[in-house]
């Protein structure tokens, strides 16, 4: 069951297993995946997902030293919070528990022959966007005793940065011209997920999340809709698509 709470605390199901501890700041974030960058192997579907992801924060990195972010303390809590869910979801899997509905399609056919790298990049940005960012919103406001609205400005510079990297993350890993007859079925699957409406959704649930804090019950329900929803799209996004 899927809740509310701080990922740095995920439900577990069965034994406790060992963990990592969650990072505290973007410097954390940046080692725990590229220690994990390092380990999984060539053509794991985590691992190109991690990769994308690796790209992303890097640049978001650079931006918080910059200057890049109204309020870089609040930017860079965010980012942390954020990337924590992302982290527990793996802890889990490794550890043999479930992880949310919405990166359970990603985790079960991270191995399949049949679903191309792109597919795999698509479907964990679609889980981590659609259901964690909402909640690490959440997380953040609570952490530093603040409404959604004092997060909206660098919510929305953090969406820059991811809209003006898909572009070529997608060129990076779409099949080349020469297998463009085999990959016209994954033209007509990418193309029907947006990143931009993946983004304006997670802010929409999370102040309506915030909006309902103090309804557990109403605010459990939406999370579990919510995270079973961005899992059966990522499910579709990862339609496996024989050569």
């Amino acid at each position: 069951m899927t809740t509310i709470q701080e990922s740095g605390e995920p439900g577990r199901i069965g034994s406790a297993a060992p963990r990592q501890a969650p990072p505290g700041d973007v410097a954390g974030v940046l080692a725990r995946m590229r220690a994990l960058d390092a380990a999984l192997p060539d053509g794991d579907g985590v691992a190109v997902f991690n990769g994308v992801y690796l790209t992303v924060t890097e640049a978001v990195a650079r931006r918080l030293g910059d200057g890049g972010f109204r309020d870089p303390a609040a930017a860079g809590e965010l980012d942390v919070r954020f990337a924590r869910r992302y982290f527990a979801a793996v802890d889990a899997a490794a550890a043999g528990l479930r992880p949310p509905a919405c990166w359970r399609p990603l985790f079960q056919l991270r191995r399949h022959p049949d679903v191309h790298p792109l597919q795999f990049a698509l479907a964990g940005i679609n889980a981590h966007i659609g259901h964690d960012l909402a909640l690490a919103v959440l997380d953040t406001c609570r952490a530093l005793a603040c409404e959604p609205a004092a997060l909206e400005g660098d919510f929305d510079r953090v969406g820059g940065v991811l809209t003006s990297l898909e572009e070529r993350i997608r060129e990076q890993l779409m099949p080349g011209p020469d297998l463009l007859d085999i990959a016209d079925p994954l033209t007509h699957l990418i193309g029907s997920w947006s990143l931009d409406k993946a983004r304006d959704g997670a802010w929409v649930a999370a102040r309506a999340l915030w909006s309902v804090r103090r309804l557990p019950e109403v605010a459990e329900e939406f999370t579990e809709r919510l995270d079973a929803g961005v899992g059966l799209v990522g499910r579709m996004l990862l339609t496996p698509l024989p050569g």
